[in-house]
């Protein structure tokens, strides 16, 4: 089992930056592969970034290309989602997401198996 925990949600106005951060325990061996997804109310849930911790490789959604980083910290078991340039339809729940590896070259959500409760996020105008 892994138990992934986020922090570092808030309340920011648009053009901002937040720094996510999900700190990972328990058999850290199969959370090689991070993610972030998030949820906006009536919205489905869509994968943010992705960090496969094994190799360095990472995977962005088109809509926060430019503007949100996702980093690891291996002697910490944390991964982070610094955040900037923010707009108000960034506005969400935000989850941190654990699978051993990843199997497409997209953020597939089936990919993962262990979640957190979530922090939320929100950008006013």
């Amino acid at each position: 089992q892994v138990q992934l925990v986020e922090s570092g949600g808030g309340s920011v106005q648009a053009g901002g930056s937040l720094r996510l951060s999900c700190a990972a325990s328990g058999y850290t061996d199969s959370a090689n592969y991070m993610g972030w997804f998030r949820q906006a109310p009536g919205k489905e849930r869509e994968g943010v970034a992705a960090i496969y911790t094994g190799g360095g490789s990472t995977y962005y959604a088109d809509s926060v290309k430019g503007r949100f980083t996702i980093s690891q910290d291996n002697a910490k078991n944390t991964v982070y989602l610094q955040m900037s340039s923010l707009k108000p339809e960034d506005t969400a729940m935000y989850y941190c997401a654990a699978a051993p590896l990843p199997t497409m070259d997209t953020i597939w959500e089936g990919d993962f198996a262990y979640w957190g409760r979530g922090t939320q996020v929100t950008v006013s105008s």
